[in-house]
């Protein structure tokens, strides 16, 4: 089987993953990592505002790219896809975007749907886990939407059974309703309203109610889960397949919304790009957890490090 080279271009980072896929004897495939990183480039700056992708976004974007193109080159990787997410479907000047790609990666990138995307991050996030703890709710919160997917998992397919994708996103949101750091409680508020009525609309069309598995994928996600467990850097072995359960979740959102900028970017594991935008992020998961809690009793987050990026690696093949 090939190596393979997935790149997931975000709202606010972009990611590259080298991978050699291996085939067993039932059909299904795995991942053997060769490369896995991310940048934060903040691609949907002001994209929400403006319907434009900024050109400091676009350059910010492109260095990143040039970078991973050499690394792929280097790794001798066979087959690449680019799937290009939230911002690029929203912007007017799109064309832009996939022109500096195609002279930059030497591929098309891919702007997918959101059902698409749910998919892929569904496929990518379950295999670690068993079957037995299915059905699986996934949820992937970007920076400028959330998928909520459900579906079940045999050890050696995955299969989606409903997806929705809204647009509620970190940075979106971020921009839209909290200006001021720590938002004020009116600007909670109507960042909370904004979200009630985006998942409304998700599990109006995702009925989770017979999900037994709650796992949570992206930065915000991963981000929580190492401040959760007081881990001294970010460390993604541990931050893999870890659980929280609601009391420990709670307080961490409730101490991101509270900290100042700088005492939020002293946090050891936290990403300096997402410093700006964790809060927004911790809002939508604290919804999350509230009706996946009344709708299916689940109260345990799994926090995945494998996502779409691993869906998009399996899809080459």
């Amino acid at each position: 089987m090939p190596r393979v080279g997935a790149i997931d271009c975000g709202t606010n980072s972009i990611r590259l993953l080298v991978a050699d896929v291996s085939e067993r004897e039932d059909g299904s495939r795995w991942l053997r990592d060769v490369h896995r990183e991310m940048r934060i480039v903040r691609l949907g700056q002001g994209v929400d505002a403006t319907g434009v992708l900024a050109p400091e976004a676009l350059e910010r974007t492109r260095i990143a790219l040039a970078d991973y193109t050499a690394i792929l080159r280097r790794k001798g990787v066979e087959r690449v896809r680019m799937v290009a997410t939230s911002a690029t479907r929203d912007a007017a000047n799109r064309e832009d975007f996939f022109g500096m790609v195609r002279e930059t990666l030497g591929v098309d990138a891919e702007v997918i749907t959101g059902d698409e995307e749910a998919t892929l991050s569904f496929t990518g996030a379950v295999g670690d886990l068993e079957p037995e703890e299915g059905p699986f709710v996934v949820v992937d919160l970007g920076g400028g939407s959330t998928e909520v997917v459900l579906g079940d998992w045999d050890g050696v397919r995955a299969t989606v059974t409903a997806a929705r994708s809204v647009d509620i996103g970190c940075v979106r949101l971020t921009e839209r309703c909290l200006p001021d750091d720590p938002p004020t409680p009116a600007q909670r508020a109507e960042a909370e309203r904004v979200i009630a009525e985006g998942l409304a609309e998700a599990f109006a069309a995702v009925d989770v109610s017979k999900a037994r598995t709650w796992i949570g994928l992206a930065g915000t996600m991963t981000t929580i889960s190492g401040i959760a467990k007081g881990l001294p850097s970010y460390d993604s072995e541990a931050i893999h397949l870890s659980r929280l359960q609601m009391g420990e979740l709670h307080e961490t959102i409730e101490l991101l919304l509270t900290l100042s900028r700088a005492d939020r970017a002293a946090l050891p594991v936290m990403h300096p790009g997402r410093v700006d935008v964790i809060g927004g992020g911790a809002l939508v998961v604290a919804k999350i957890a509230e009706e996946l809690r009344e709708r299916a009793g689940i109260t345990e987050l799994v926090v995945s490090e494998h996502d779409i990026l691993d869906g998009i690696a399996l899809s080459t093949v």
